[in-house]
């Protein structure tokens, strides 16, 4: 979770065409004030040990609402932004957290004592004499998540939050996606260790050189021992990562905020903001319909959500496609309209706006909704099927709304020691729709793929892969890829679902159970159901194809399952070959469930 990059203009376009509109900035407090800094000053927290704060403020007298980050990258990082704010009336606090850089206490990313700190940190600030008393935070990835621990804790003085590509809980996504340790969760316990940023001994590249040698270096075992073979700073936490492999371990219920008990204790609106390529998507959608069911007061019960077509920084132009000068959008403009109205009381209509604003990539068009998933949505199933086109790849079938029949069904064998690539990317993640055409050559690949279309089809939403599927082993992993195939040839892959076998539910169908191992026993099938974790809203033009491809490995953006069927796959060490079986019948109908968004709609 890197810093993320903001790129603000001044004005914006609007779209002329029914029912799409940029997010509009609208008026917003301007630049009236000279800013004065005050470095490296200091905030009491309860525990007596002190966090290092940087505060920056109008040089006017006079009492102003404010406006706190915090960050274990460096508070030094976030002054430009921080002094944008404060020349529109605003006091920023931007702190770094406990451990981190000179502010006392221990360093853990997952520490319950963050909570703590939120609100000692907010409380503290509205008790200051150039603050008005309201008090709202914003930040973007890990500068996310300290704003929903802290609010968990309800601040009396905290008004508002503007969690920016904010991660979920930590099973959802990271460390581990569904149960399966994602990459550049493994470099930032590097890169993390202490209290300064620790590069990569070899070299410079992502995630502090870290990420750039994820090839060799993930495929010593066992993962545990990164911390020794990886050569990381010794830690309190690393192991525990490792140690406890479900959300049940006592570490990870204690930084938890995703549970009903907590959402209803926030008190607070929140606008969050994601993009479709971003690493930490989930966190966003499932904030916003969370809140909008258990948020303690009316304010919090009215989430806003924004999703664009970037990755992990909002503005970002993605690798290989240009979706046009509408991608960009004035977000800090957009972002002071917030504040101006939660924590200066200006009625500026910002909460008349559309709850759920998200661009949709083919039409390259900002589309508004009442809500996620979109009312209008046709929820479709299309089904896998055996066969498929002449010049069909390795197992390729088709993918159709006709319900299957009797069919044999599909297999292909995964080799850990032999494991699926993954798409390359720039910033040590996810940097756009990357074409994934040669490894879906792979004879350890199913691909299933509709005729081309003979009409457009929009898809915005979540999607949920329905599969009856048996493994020769004790446990594997399951991963979906959603793709677009373009008549060149050229296959994008636009979103994804996955999950560790050993983590489904019986008594949910299957579902993801992040808290519990089921039992795997070799060869017999069974239901898995999964929720994508990064959908998409992509118009499929006439002409082109949807594409579902199937595997057990996607390397090395996630490490490898080795099959043992052990209850801590982190301490595996011996690879195991399993044979995998998808099965498309009657009596199991494999399927994946679009959200379809009808023509006209």
């Amino acid at each position: 979770m890197q810093r993320v990059r903001f790129c603000v203009i001044a004005s914006f376009l609007l779209f002329t065409t029914t029912g799409y509109a940029q997010p509009d900035a609208g008026d917003y407090s301007p630049v009236k004030h000279e800013v004065i800094e005050e470095l490296d000053a200091s905030a009491p927290m309860r525990d007596g040990i002190s966090l290092k704060i940087d505060i920056f403020r109008p040089r006017d007298e006079g009492k102003y609402p404010a406006i706190l980050l915090t960050t274990p990258y460096g508070k030094g990082r976030y002054g430009e932004r921080a002094k944008n704010f404060a020349s529109r009336g605003y006091v920023v606090i931007n702190a770094d957290v406990r451990g981190r850089f000179e502010s006392g206490g221990e360093w853990d990313p997952f520490t319950p004592l963050h909570k703590q700190d939120g609100y000692d940190l907010v409380e503290w600030i509205a008790a200051q004499p150039w603050c008005s008393g309201k008090v709202g935070m914003y930040g973007s990835s890990y500068m996310g998540w300290t704003q929903w621990w802290t609010a968990t804790q309800a601040p009396p003085s905290l008004k508002a939050i503007v969690p920016e590509v904010a991660p979920p809980d930590h099973f959802h996504n990271c460390p581990y996606q569904n149960g399966i340790l994602v990459c550049w969760m493994v470099d930032y316990g590097g890169m993390m260790g202490g209290r300064y940023p620790q590069s990569h001994p070899e070299g410079d590249g992502p995630y502090g050189g870290w990420g750039r040698h994820r090839e060799e270096e993930y495929r010593m075992v066992p993962y545990i021992d990164y911390d020794k073979t990886r050569h990381y700073l010794p830690t309190t936490w690393w192991r525990k990562w490792m140690l406890q492999n479900t959300a049940s371990g006592e570490y990870w219920k204690q930084i938890a905020y995703q549970t009903r008990e907590d959402y209803s204790r926030i008190t607070v609106p929140s606008l969050s903001v994601t993009g479709w390529f971003d690493a930490n998507f989930p966190g966003a959608p499932m904030n916003f319909m969370a809140m909008k069911k258990y948020g303690a007061t009316p304010e919090a019960r009215q989430p806003r959500m924004v999703v664009g077509p970037w990755d992990h920084g909002i503005n970002t132009n993605v690798v290989g496609i240009d979706y046009g000068p509408q991608a960009i959008i004035d977000w800090d403009g957009y972002v002071c309209r917030w504040f101006d109205h939660h924590l200066k009381g200006i009625d500026n209509g910002v909460m008349e706006d559309p709850p759920v604003q998200l661009f949709v990539t083919g039409r390259n068009q900002w589309r508004a909704a009442t809500d996620w998933p979109l009312p209008e949505t046709e929820f479709t199933k299309f089904y896998l099927h055996s066969g498929g086109h002449a010049n069909s790849l390795h197992g390729d079938g088709s993918l159709s709304r006709e319900i299957p029949a009797s069919e044999t069904p599909d297999q292909y064998t995964y080799n850990p020691d032999d494991p699926t690539p993954s798409a390359p990317s720039l910033n040590g993640h996810i940097d756009g729709p990357r074409d994934i055409n040669e490894s879906a050559k792979r004879n350890d690949v199913l691909v299933y793929t509709t005729d081309p279309l003979t009409e457009d089809v929009e898809l915005t939403g979540p999607i949920t892969a329905k599969l009856f599927a048996a493994t020769s082993a004790r446990d594997t992993d399951w991963m979906v890829r959603l793709c677009e195939v373009f008549p060149d040839g050229r296959t994008h892959f636009i979103g994804e679902g996955v999950m560790r076998a050993r983590h489904r539910d019986p008594q949910k169908n299957g579902a993801f159970n992040p808290d519990k191992l089921s039992v795997i026993e070799p060869d017999q099938p069974y239901e898995y159901t999964i929720e994508f974790w990064r959908p998409t809203a992509n118009l499929f033009a006439r002409g082109q194809r949807i594409r579902i491809e199937i595997s057990s490995s996607y390397y090395p953006y996630y490490l490898r399952n080795l099959n043992s069927g052990e209850e801590n796959a982190n301490l595996a060490t011996t690879p195991v070959i399993a044979r995998q079986t998808i099965y498309h019948d009657a009596e199991h109908p494999s399927h994946v469930i679009f959200p379809v968004i009808p023509a006209g709609k």
